[in-house]
């Protein structure tokens, strides 16, 4: 019996001389063994960073802002990991098509400014558009291709969100507008005499919609100054007002078409109506399973590395390679 005491303290003692395993420094976490970069890790922070208003960059700014960069870091390798193991690729010529996109977003010769800025190069940019399509089509496959909204669900949020879909009442309306009292009365005269409002617009009036003879398009009460609404709301289609002054000027009014207030039918927006539920449920479905992913993983965070990131280090940061 001794000896078997002798044994186990032997063994406990050795045990406790075993070097402490030491995690790599410039790991931030592992996901199921491939790592998070430090280097990465603090460059995305570093754009967190930038964006963040007044410019901040103490550690307790930056700690939310750490924590859930982490999360998204985390899940997108996940994410990535679940592609590969489906055999999920694109094609050089799907990734160039996106990064064409996304440089025809601005104007000419400020695209590749706005890369210097936020520090990617090109490189990094076609790497991070190549996994951001792989993503979207794992989704696409897995998991929205399982999703559809019904006829019953449209229905009752039609029924439940019956304000979104009343239209007050609208009128379809033109103006003139000039400087002096006395101008907008030998306009109005020249419309008595059966000249063509639109035409006297184009030629008199100084606001912005005279090149379209003064055609304000349809609006509701509330979208124009209430000294439009006072006059418009009343004429009759066909109408024309008398002078009315407003800080903008002298105005001649004439309506062209009136809506009534109404409710649109179902008809008119279930497909709008379908969309919006089919954000709905394809954002809690991609929730789903991250999560799922996130259950079945082995995540290790190396907490030394996370802590040590302070952000002071972020200022002057190469851009990525």
């Amino acid at each position: 019996m001794l000896w078997r005491v002798t044994c186990v303290l032997l063994l406990a003692t050795a045990c406790s001389r075993q070097p402490k395993q030491t995690q790599d420094p410039n790991v931030i976490a592992t996901v199921n063994g491939e790592p998070v970069e430090r280097d990465d890790f603090e460059k995305q922070l570093a754009r967190e960073a930038q964006a963040m208003e007044g410019g901040a960059r103490t550690p307790e700014q930056l700690a939310p802002y750490k924590q859930a960069l982490l999360d998204t870091m985390v899940d997108h390798l996940l994410v990535l990991q679940a592609a590969r193991t489906a055999a999920v690729t694109v094609t050089s010529e799907e990734v160039d098509r996106r990064v064409l996109a996304l440089g025809s977003e601005y104007p000419a010769g400020s695209f590749d400014e706005a890369l210097a800025q936020s520090q990617t190069s090109r490189a990094a940019l076609v790497r991070s558009t190549r996994e951001a399509l792989i993503i979207e089509k794992l989704f696409q496959q897995q998991v929205f291709s399982r999703l559809a909204v019904t006829e019953e669900q449209i229905r009752s949020y039609y029924d439940e969100h019956a304000d979104e879909y009343a239209e007050p009442e609208q009128v379809h309306a033109q103006q003139i507008v000039v400087k002096g009292l006395d101008e907008a009365r030998r306009i109005q005269q020249q419309l008595w005499q059966g000249k063509k409002f639109s035409d006297l617009a184009r030629r008199f009036s100084l606001s912005a919609d005279a090149k379209v003879g003064g055609d304000l398009g349809f609006f509701a009460r509330g979208t124009m100054p209430p000294a439009f609404d006072d006059v418009v709301f009343k004429l009759s289609v066909g109408g024309t007002s008398e002078v009315v002054s407003t800080d903008y000027g002298f105005h001649l009014f004439r309506v062209l078409e009136k809506k009534p207030a109404r409710k649109r039918e179902l008809n008119d927006v279930r497909a709008v109506i379908e969309q919006k539920l089919l954000v709905g449920l394809r954002t809690d479905a991609q929730r789903a399973f991250t999560e799922g992913l996130r259950a079945k993983a082995q995540v290790v965070i190396n907490t030394e590395a996370f802590q040590a990131v302070t952000g002071h280090s972020l200022a002057g940061q190469s851009p990525e390679p």
